[in-house]
């Protein structure tokens, strides 16, 4: 399968399991750590700041119209200045990973009902909530076994999700009022598991290979197109960045060129630029 190793730089180390980037338009990239918690964000020049400390499990990162973040965890929350704003929970979910906002600023996120980290295990399978507006959110469909990326097609029609235990990315039709149908298996990546994923100007999907050490995009109809090499096995996520948006920012939970590295940010150029990432408005 087509494979290349464009130069790939590093902009930060020393972390966990990152998860979570989003560029805003000033060019700074948010990121998580999940397993040692917090949000950061590094500005353009490089430096690094807290902008949420220690929540941990925060797998999923929009940026909000009126500032601030929402993130994901054990809740869905907007935090702001500071100030944390519960968004949508639910009593019996632990959790919620991934998420991604809609053109209409809703929020598209996963609920995690089994330990993620433990693939071997019975899994209980979640659901993919739309939350429209504060305490109020409804399920778009279930039986995602391990949630992660969530994406849309560049006219907003197709759904794609990361199923990453059962090695499947889902798509669904989204019709006029935001309901899906349609479901089937877009792809399946022969290197790694999917996690997260983007989608570029052309309709194709990008999806981080955990434990192939590769980020693979995929054409509109879910062929294998290229393989980008990644100098990590555990691939976690990737989003777009720069004033072109063909910065394509990945991260992960090591480093193969240096261990002691562990969970590293690198980026590379594209040629196709990514979809601009929608702000979440509830």
């Amino acid at each position: 399968m087509p494979s290349t190793s464009p130069s790939i730089e590093t902009l930060a180390f020393g972390y966990g399991l990152i998860e979570g980037p989003r560029v805003d338009d000033e060019d700074r990239l948010y990121f998580s750590d999940v397993h040692r918690g917090g949000v950061y964000r590094r500005s353009p020049e490089g430096s690094i700041e807290t902008v949420v400390p220690k929540r941990r499990g925060v797998g999923g990162i929009a940026l909000h119209a009126e500032g601030g973040i929402v993130c994901s965890g054990r809740n869905i929350c907007h935090v702001r200045d500071g100030v944390t704003r519960v968004l949508f929970e639910l009593e019996d979910v632990p959790g919620f990973n991934d998420l991604f906002a809609d053109a209409q600023g809703r929020v598209i996120t996963g609920s995690m009902r089994s330990n993620p980290f433990d693939l071997a295990a019975p899994r209980v399978t979640g659901e993919c909530y739309r939350i429209e507006a504060e305490g109020k959110g409804a399920p778009l469909y279930d039986d995602v076994s391990l949630s992660n990326g969530i994406g849309f097609s560049p006219d907003g029609r197709i759904l794609y999700h990361s199923d990453t235990a059962p090695n499947r990315v889902i798509a669904h039709d989204v019709d006029e009022e935001g309901r899906c149908s349609g479901r089937r298996v877009f792809a399946s990546t022969p290197r790694g598991m999917p996690d997260g994923l983007a989608v570029d100007e052309a309709g194709c999907v990008w999806v981080a290979a955990y434990g192939g050490g590769c980020a693979t995009r995929f054409s509109p109809d879910g062929r294998v197109d290229l393989h980008v090499e990644v100098p990590a096995r555990e691939v976690a996520s990737l989003c777009f960045g720069g004033p072109d948006r063909r910065d394509l920012i990945i991260v992960t939970a090591d480093n193969t060129d240096d261990e002691s590295r562990a969970g590293t940010i690198f980026r590379t150029r594209v040629e196709t630029p990514g979809l601009p990432a929608p702000l979440a408005r509830i």
